[in-house]
């Protein structure tokens, strides 16, 4: 039976440092190198992503910005991406604007993908921006003139929108949500921040993308007749959703858990690696 093992990576297969501890990096690349067939499932860049797992050999195409897009780390090539509707996300500008919020708008210009930001207005967002030029080089680019909007982003129809980002406390974003979560041309995702707990995270996306959308993609194309996922946090419930059998980590939410085939150790333990190990079948 051809099983593909996917893993969500903050909050499950990385450690409080935000790195794959060497104990799971040795499992992993073990197994593979057996004939396991190992992915992960996240909400990281093409960016970000190839830095963390650097020293994994990855060897399936990995499902980026909660499947927004199906990424081929070997060749460097987006197998699948959606973009976020035109007037979808016009609208969802004028609701941020209103309510005095802003965060991170990931498009693909020119065939090179890019990282947009209007201004740091939060300590949260400055501290996202340097932790991400100084961990993962990451490049980000402010809206160029004075006045300029995100609007002013998508105008080139040969730009794609595929993401936004926003990060704040939950009483400033949750009416931003309660606004936005009911057009069914976007795909939504609201969830407190894992490394901080007294913020919230809101993904904007095509209706589209999920985990479960781009999981399913995977099984179709590479002929999978068994997906086993690990996740933590409630964007990976999709990804259970399109799964033969899942597994939370002891540090994941209620709901995640109660959506489960079953519990496993915490990220912190390397419970994705303790499992693996007792249960994968070459």
């Amino acid at each position: 039976m051809k099983t593909l093992y996917i893993s969500d990576l903050d909050g499950t297969l990385l450690d409080a440092d935000v790195e794959v501890s060497q104990f799971t990096y040795d499992t992993l690349n073990r197994l593979i190198d057996a004939g396991m067939n190992f992915s992960v499932a996240t909400a990281r860049t093409s960016e970000t992503m190839p830095i963390i797992l650097r020293n994994v050999n990855i060897n399936m195409p990995v499902v980026l910005m909660n499947g927004v897009v199906v990424y081929d780390t070997v060749n460097k090539s987006f197998l699948q991406k959606h973009a976020i509707n035109y007037d979808s996300l016009i609208r969802f500008f004028d609701i941020l604007r209103k309510n005095d919020t802003t965060g991170f708008l990931y498009v693909i210009e020119d065939n090179i993908f890019k990282t947009y930001y209007e201004e740091v207005t939060s300590e949260h967002a400055k501290a996202f921006i340097e932790e991400r030029i100084r961990k993962y080089n990451k490049k980000f680019t402010r809206v160029a003139s004075r006045g300029a909007s995100f609007d002013d982003c998508i105008r080139n129809p040969e730009t794609e929108a595929l993401y936004f980002s926003v990060c704040d406390y939950y009483d400033n974003i949750k009416p931003v949500y309660d606004l936005v979560r009911t057009d069914p041309l976007l795909n939504v995702e609201f969830y407190r921040d894992g490394y901080n707990p007294d913020h919230w995270y809101m993904e904007i996306a095509s209706h589209k993308a999920s985990k479960f959308s781009a999981i399913n993609f995977l099984r179709d194309t590479y002929g999978f007749n068994r997906i086993i996922s690990f996740g933590d946090n409630l964007n990976d419930i999709s990804m259970f959703e399109a799964s033969d059998e899942s597994y939370a980590v002891a540090n994941a939410k209620p709901e995640v858990k109660a959506a489960a085939t079953a519990v496993i150790e915490s990220n912190l333990d390397g419970g994705v690696a303790h499992w693996l190990i007792e249960n994968y079948q070459g």
